[in-house]
């Protein structure tokens, strides 16, 4: 489980970036939810984004593999984020990597406008190549958890997102139909 901020070092009146990053099967739309949820017992007003490419499990909401799920607003470019904002104190985004580099200056404008901006995503892509633009936001997050999936082969702690089939487009929306979470010692990068 990911560890909370501590009340103690929080910025005060000002905004902040986290990111949530990892491979896939690591908790990171979990542990997104779980953060927003939090914001909304604290009545602090949220607005939830995620991008329209991922469909799997629902269009209209942010769900995690274990099934949580928080409504979201679906737009096509992170450019699209800042108008639905408005009021929101908390500004959660979901699968970051299918936003592009936009995505940071967006986050930047928020988090400098007073908001707590909450993003997850791949850190890499199934060749194992960082994902932009998740290396960006690490440069300019206040806060950072890297989650850790099971590997699939051997049970280490897996930070590596495992491609089974051969496709070799980076962006292909799956699930485990697609992939798996894999440790560094068994990661087989592609040849293709």
């Amino acid at each position: 489980m990911a560890e909370e901020i501590s009340i103690h070092y929080a910025p005060r009146d000002t905004g902040w970036i986290e990111v949530i990053c990892g491979c896939m099967f690591s908790g990171k739309t979990e542990e997104l939810i779980r953060r927003l949820k939090r914001a909304e017992i604290a009545r602090q007003q949220t607005a939830i984004f995620k991008p329209r490419i991922d469909k799997r499990f629902s269009d209209d909401h942010i769900v995690s593999h274990s099934d949580d799920r928080l409504k979201s607003v679906v737009v096509d470019s992170a450019l699209e984020i800042p108008p639905f904002v408005k009021d929101a104190k908390v500004v959660g985004i979901d699968e970051a990597q299918f936003f592009g580099m936009d995505l940071v200056d967006v986050c930047e404008s928020l988090a400098t406008a007073g908001k707590r901006v909450i993003v997850a995503g791949l850190d890499q892509d199934y060749r194992g190549i960082p994902f932009e633009p998740i290396p960006q936001l690490l440069a300019v997050a206040e806060y950072i958890t890297k989650t850790l999936a099971i590997c699939v082969v051997c049970g280490n702690p897996a930070d590596r997102t495992q491609r089974k089939t051969h496709q070799s487009e980076r962006v292909i929306v799956g699930a485990t139909d697609i992939y798996e979470a894999r440790c560094r010692k068994c990661f087989v990068p592609p040849e293709y």
